[in-house]
């Protein structure tokens, strides 16, 4: 497995989260301690709750590890010039309709879909497709709704 780039401010994000979710683990304890106390856990709503708590919780905390774990700390400034790279904006114009997007690609929760410039995954169908092209090279990325053919009309390197 390859390891995804990732900004020192993605990846202490990233351990932020982790430590938040980790914190509130022993709230959660508690209140199994206190349910099984109660007596009967066949029945103890309370309890069942709590315990399916735990678990969603152990399971964001694992997820967020495993991302944490398959990334590499890459300094944006280090990356190759006048190609797409991690951290280049990108403007591409999608070849069927001449609709220009801007796409920053970015590692792992560093993603945002909602700006004037969408943050997308470095590891991402489209991004994937992108990587390494240069101004005026055409592509096609193969995305859930079907074949993308854009091509890159401007680099902004990171």
């Amino acid at each position: 497995m390859s390891r995804q780039p990732i900004s020192r401010a993605g990846y202490d994000k990233l351990r932020s989260e982790i430590q938040t979710l980790e914190d509130q683990k022993p709230a959660i304890l508690e209140r199994i301690k206190l349910a099984r106390e109660e007596g009967d856990l066949k029945e103890n709503a309370e309890y069942h709750a709590a315990r399916e708590q735990l678990a969603h919780l152990e399971r964001q905390i694992g997820t967020k590890r495993v991302t944490l774990s398959s990334c590499e700390i890459m300094e944006k400034s280090d990356m190759p010039k006048g190609v797409v790279a991690y951290g280049s904006q990108v403007t591409v114009k999608d070849l069927e309709d001449g609709m220009e997007e801007v796409y920053e690609l970015v590692g792992p929760g560093e993603e945002d879909y909602e700006g004037d410039i969408l943050k997308i995954l470095t590891s991402s169908p489209l991004a994937q497709a992108m990587l390494g092209k240069k101004i005026g090279d055409s592509f096609e990325a193969e995305i859930p709704a079907g074949t993308l053919r854009m091509e890159v009309v401007a680099i902004q390197d990171p």
